[in-house]
């Protein structure tokens, strides 16, 4: 099996054989509604922990700042870790649907997807880890107490650096299942391909060269335009279509309108 090659054959379904998809179908488009909730799920969690509470807690380049915040902000902070441990929690169960969505349209791209998103979920775990830790040394000073909590943080930061390298990697694989599966838009799937790309040279610039804050920060631009895409599309369409075999999609929608 490959990612994106095609080396089957459609054929088309005989009238028992497509009347038997039906009600497949409908259980596809409740999986892909699902593996769409949970998405969405983690990207409000993603938005509101890392890029609204975290600001509010981590001083960068000041140790007191940070400690500071932590011990006037206690409440903000265990919610941050909360949040922290909803994206571990949301990130593999998405990654558990999503390869429950794609299984029978390309199994190798649907067990990689899974397997790279599990893995940035454990990455997630450590960071979540680490905020906690920071939490609770600010709850019950130790020697040196600012030092800790900011090293804390800044390797919280570097496990979501490094860990965009299997966030792009998964991106990768969705974008080919999305193409397989000839159920979704195409340009869907080339642009998490594209995004999932991005993320990854992203995360080799934002090491190798980190004052290139901006032309880093474009790369992830076709990631996140293809997420909310890929989220708004499961969630408002669905997939409409049954894969009956790889690279073989029957539209059960006559059948469905039909039965009506």
């Amino acid at each position: 099996m490959s990612l994106l090659g095609d080396n089957s054959t459609s054929q088309p379904a005989s009238p028992a054989r497509t009347s038997s998809a039906t009600g497949s179908g409908q259980s596809i488009r409740r999986t892909a509604r699902a593996t769409g909730a949970l998405y969405l799920a983690l990207g409000v969690a993603g938005i509101v922990g890392f890029l609204l509470i975290r600001p509010q807690l981590y001083a960068p380049g000041d140790p007191t700042a940070t400690l500071n915040n932590l011990v006037d902000n206690q409440g903000v902070a265990r919610v941050g870790v909360l949040l922290e441990m909803g994206i571990v929690v949301a990130q593999a169960l998405t990654a558990l649907w999503f390869y429950r969505l794609f299984r029978s349209v390309d199994a190798f791209a649907a067990g990689a997807l899974a397997a790279f998103g599990m893995v940035n979920a454990v990455a997630i775990l450590g960071s979540a880890a680490f905020l906690a830790t920071a939490t609770q040394i600010a709850a019950n000073p130790l020697d040196d107490a600012a030092a800790h909590v900011q090293l804390a943080y800044i390797v919280s930061e570097n496990l979501w650096g490094v860990g965009a390298l299997f966030f792009g990697l998964w991106l990768i694989p969705m974008g080919a299942c999305v193409l397989r599966s000839k159920a979704m838009p195409r340009p869907l799937g080339w642009i998490l391909i594209v995004g999932g790309a991005g993320y990854l040279v992203n995360a080799f610039v934002t090491y190798l060269a980190p004052d290139l804050d901006a032309i880093a920060g474009v790369l992830v631009v076709p990631a996140t335009i293809g997420e909310f895409w890929m989220i708004a599309y499961l969630l408002v369409r669905g997939i409409n279509q049954t894969t009956i075999a790889s690279g073989t999609v029957v539209d059960t929608a006559p059948e469905a309108a039909t039965a009506q």
